[in-house]
């Protein structure tokens, strides 16, 4: 039997590794929440299904999943394709730190960027505490917590990445002599961006922009810290009718709905980013970038890359600053609260006993998120490097597309209701989880999955086919070839994918929250029992282990960018 003939058989038994997986950990949660909500209903499944449909605050749920993300998506179009046009199309200096720095905020966890922007606009926040100082104010004048507006700015500052990577990628390694060409046509520079240009750029806009929306669309972190009591999506209510009301029967209808929008969302982006595969007219960056010339593209591409460094930086500097600062109880002059610079907050979380040993032991949780995430880091890679594998070699076959969906549905599915479901069912042998601390990393693993295949496959992908023809006319096995020939190649690629697994396990908070046992806490599970306390010392403990989790996700980030191996960019 030739190698072409032994190779669908074992491209099949490599995808049923990663579909395995999703069927023990993924699909037989989820069924079986289903089942176990639905047979608290009272009324039966179907009138149970009809009366959350005929609900008016179900519809006001639904209508605002949709109505935020929908915004938020827009606006991180605004910001991000001026982005993208300039880091397409210029070369000028800090380029790469100002990418890597872009896309640190999409490896931090939600509940960081949440604290990020709580530090800089919140009550206590260093805005509020400038313009109370500079006016004499007695009650902090900004007014963004638990409003729509800082929902909106936190959505933009995470996702802008995705346009800024995705669509400045594949502009940036567009023929310019392609607009040329419609210029030396008569076509105005407007004319030829819309007529040729965005055409040109339109699926991998469409691939972005759902992206963006489906990220929006199951926000928890951000809406659950920064919207407060007053807004919930469908993620939020799920997590509140789960948690606070125990209405389980509700709960799995919402999550119903929301796994029926992922799926038609997987499905769209599977589509929109097999579009992007079509052969063009494509130059490598030295060839379509230079150096801004005129003053107009100096003073755009200043103008954009103060913003940016602005919107990017501010959040974090602002969290970092505000962990190592205590507000005092004793009035100043003029009746304000006076800040002092302390390490207290670190002394405390290094301490392995200390006075918020109530909410949980920052030290002990420190020492498991870091378990939580090496487990996690080894069983994503596991399952990551097969699936890359079958993803590269045939990446518009049937098979290859639906597996790319499955994965992307763990992204879009409740966290919390996978999270009890992991609860309910995987508590009878073989599979009695529910007190095995290994029930964390799977749980991760789910998450981290996708990201980790999507840093591998286009690193396989830029393998040249001729070195493994090689490698098999001299008789390896494809296994031997993907040993001796793929896995030193993509090397680097490996190491930025473990660092996005470890990065993703740190910041998990949707599941963590239901699965991790009290006297085992996160570090984003803490942060927020934190966040709900009173208390300078609790506020203060939160900023330091969120500063902490941004400190590592940035260095995790810029590890990414240097080890990136290939010329495809991939969220």
């Amino acid at each position: 039997m030739t190698p072409k003939n032994r190779w669908p058989w074992q491209k099949y038994a490599l995808m049923a590794l990663p579909v395995g997986f999703l069927a023990v950990f993924y699909a037989y949660p989820l069924i079986g929440i289903f089942q176990y909500s639905f047979n608290r209903a009272e009324n039966g499944v179907f009138n149970t299904i009809i009366a959350a449909l005929s609900s008016g605050y179900t519809w006001k749920v639904i209508g605002f999943s949709f109505y935020q993300a929908a915004l938020s998506t827009l606006l991180t179009l605004a910001l991000g394709l001026p982005g993208a046009f300039v880091l397409a199309r210029f070369q000028f200096r800090g380029k790469s730190l100002l990418q890597a720095l872009t896309a640190i905020p999409f490896v931090m966890p939600t509940l960081v960027v949440a604290a990020a922007f709580n530090a800089l606009s919140g009550p206590r926040g260093w805005l509020n505490l400038g313009l109370m100082e500079l006016f004499s104010l007695d009650q902090p004048p900004l007014q963004l917590e638990n409003s729509l507006a800082a929902i909106l700015l936190a959505h933009i500052f995470y996702n802008t990445t995705i346009v800024l990577r995705s669509v400045g990628e594949f502009w940036g390694h567009l023929d310019p002599r392609l607009e040329q060409a419609g210029r030396t046509l008569g076509a105005s520079p407007s004319q030829t961006f819309w007529r040729i240009t965005l055409p040109l750029l339109a699926p991998a806009i469409a691939a972005a922009a759902l992206l963006v929306f489906m990220f929006n669309f199951t926000s928890f972190g951000v809406i659950l810290i920064l919207g407060g009591p007053g807004f919930a999506n469908l993620e939020v209510e799920i997590y509140n009718q789960t948690n606070g009301l125990f209405n389980l029967p509700l709960a799995a209808v919402l999550a119903l709905i929301q796994l029926i929008c992922t799926l038609g969302f997987s499905l769209a982006y599977s589509f929109l980013s097999a579009g992007l595969n079509r052969p063009l007219a494509q130059k490598p960056i030295s060839y379509t970038q230079s150096r801004p010339a005129s003053w107009k593209s100096k003073l755009l591409v200043g103008c954009l890359v103060a913003l940016m460094l602005g919107f990017f930086t501010l959040p974090l500097v602002s969290l970092a600053a505000r962990s190592v600062v205590q507000l005092e109880n004793e009035r100043g002059r003029r009746g304000l609260v006076e800040p002092t610079f302390t390490l207290r907050f670190y002394e405390e979380i290094l301490a392995s006993t200390n006075r918020a040993a109530a909410y949980g032991s920052p030290y002990r949780a420190v020492l498991y998120s870091g378990g939580y995430a090496l487990a996690t880091t080894a069983l994503a890679l596991l399952l990551g490097l097969p699936t890359a594998w079958v993803l590269a070699g045939s990446p518009n076959s049937t098979p290859a597309r639906l597996l790319d969906t499955l994965l992307l549905l763990p992204l879009g599915t409740s966290a919390v209701t996978l999270g009890l479901g992991f609860i309910l069912t995987l508590n009878k042998p073989p599979l009695d989880l529910r007190a095995s601390p290994i029930l964390i990393p799977l749980a991760h693993t789910l998450v981290a999955l996708p990201f980790v295949v999507r840093s591998l496959t286009p690193a396989l992908r830029s393998i040249r086919p001729r070195m493994r023809q090689a490698a098999a006319i001299l008789g390896a096995a494809p296994l031997q070839v993907f040993r001796l020939i793929d896995l030193p190649l993509i090397s680097r690629a490996v190491i930025a994918a473990a660092a996005f697994a470890f990065t993703i396990s740190l910041g998990e908070f949707g599941a963590s929250a239901l699965i991790s046992r009290p006297e085992y806490p996160t570090i984003p599970v803490l942060i927020y029992r934190f966040l709900g306390q009173p208390g300078a010392l609790n506020y203060g403990l939160a900023m330091a282990l969120s500063t902490l989790l941004m400190v590592v996700c940035g260095g995790a980030m810029l590890a990414i960018e240097r080890l990136r191996v290939g010329t495809e960019r991939e969220f």
